[in-house]
């Protein structure tokens, strides 16, 4: 009986000090295992615990800095229940949310906010149009995700100073901005214009992993040359300058709702 009430006793001692240390790990002790996970993003100045803490600077593997990161992990992470607060404050990014991990493999996010200065962030691809400029606004009050593909969704963006970076120069667009809403892994989008820039837009697509739909019509309200030369590489305009595009891949005809949201066009 002695022995054993020796060894209950170094085993409850050994028990609360594991405790200890899980409930206050130091982040610095698990960055090996979480690197990997980071998708080649690179955490530098690392100080806190794994449960609350921050990194001085986020680098990605370009060697572009994104800024500084704060995270909460709740505990209950110990229990497969993974709910998470980040926050990154760049010069060329700034992004919130929080993220909780449901069952089935599925991701939840809420109260996300997002600025990109894509001018900055995006590859350099060569692109038909050219390459995007400006700042993009993105906005989540709700995502519900499942393999990375959104089987809810409510979001609204904004695309500020819009201008297309051409082999002859910038095309100024002017302010755009979107809503997208997906049900049962089916997106609908719409954007539009502020009513004020150079471009007049009116656009919807509807995406789903089957296939994608997109119908726009697109108007230079300014006699820019640049403009209209970049919108002819489009398609042909019509008798009063709009240029209407459609476009399809995959199975898109048999998206659910999309004649409903081609019928609802907003009349011009």
């Amino acid at each position: 009986m002695k022995y054993l009430r020796k060894f209950l006793i170094g085993l409850g001692v050994l028990v609360l000090a594991l405790a200890l240390v899980l409930w206050f790990l130091p982040v610095r002790w698990v960055l090996p295992w979480i690197g990997p996970q980071l998708h080649g993003l690179r955490l530098q100045q690392v100080q806190g615990s794994l449960w609350e803490g921050r990194a001085g600077q986020v680098v990605m593997p370009t060697g572009h800095q994104l800024g500084q990161l704060e995270w909460t992990l709740s505990r209950r992470a110990l229990f497969g229940q993974v709910q998470t607060q980040l926050n990154l404050h760049g010069p060329l990014l700034d992004f919130s949310g929080e993220m909780q991990g449901l069952p089935d493999h599925r991701i939840e996010w809420s109260g996300m906010n997002m600025r990109v200065e894509l001018a900055a962030l995006l590859p350099p691809v060569n692109l038909p149009q050219g390459q995007p400029r400006g700042e993009l606004l993105l906005t989540v009050d709700h995502a519900l995700l499942q393999g990375g593909w959104p089987l809810q969704l409510q979001a609204q963006v904004r695309w500020k100073s819009a201008i297309m970076h051409t082999r002859n120069g910038d095309v100024v667009l002017g302010d755009l901005q979107g809503q997208a809403q997906a049900q049962e892994g089916v997106i609908q989008a719409q954007w539009h214009d502020d009513g004020h820039g150079p471009l007049q837009v009116d656009g919807q697509l509807q995406l789903s992993p089957l296939g994608w739909r997109l119908d726009a019509t697109l108007h230079a309200r300014q006699p820019d040359p640049a403009l209209r030369h970049w919108l002819a590489g489009l398609g042909q305009p019509d008798a009063k300058g709009d240029i209407h595009i459609q476009r399809s891949g995959g199975l898109a005809g048999t998206l659910p709702g999309a004649a409903a949201t081609n019928q609802g066009t907003k009349p011009r």
